[in-house]
């Protein structure tokens, strides 16, 4: 029996509709042989923590280039807790200026990307720190 696949929901929260890169990075972690979930454009906190819920993932990598990932990032977090799924890893990426990714840490954001990292650091990074849940 094989071990199961690290899988990850990505999601572009909020009114932002740049998503060429939550798709490019969406298809890196696929060619890396991780399960890729893609929810679209548009979607609430809730709308995200739920498909995470019922997607059984192990990670979110959230997308956001509006400048609201002060208040998008923590409300996906509550929207996952609400729902039991404190174990749900959040990552994400997109113009978020150092000290808001120090407080978005703070607040339970694992891991922040921003623009020019490669894809294979985040690769990288979720084979070092993202476990398939039980």
């Amino acid at each position: 029996m094989s071990e199961r696949k690290i899988r990850i929901l990505v999601a572009k929260p909020g009114l932002d509709g740049h998503d060429r890169g939550a798709k490019v990075v969406a298809r890196a972690f696929r060619d890396a042989g991780f399960e890729v979930i893609y929810t679209g454009l548009h979607q609430t906190p809730e709308m995200v923590a739920a498909a995470a819920v019922q997607e059984d993932v192990d990670a979110v990598g959230l997308s956001i280039m509006s400048g609201a990932h002060n208040t998008l990032f923590p409300a996906v977090i509550d929207a996952l807790a609400k729902r039991g799924a404190n174990d749900i890893a959040v990552f994400g990426g997109g113009i978020i200026p150092d000290e808001d990714a120090n407080q978005l840490r703070e607040k339970g954001v694992k891991m922040i990307f921003t623009p020019g990292t490669s894809l294979q650091s985040i690769i990288q990074w979720v084979n070092d720190n993202i476990q398939p849940r039980a």
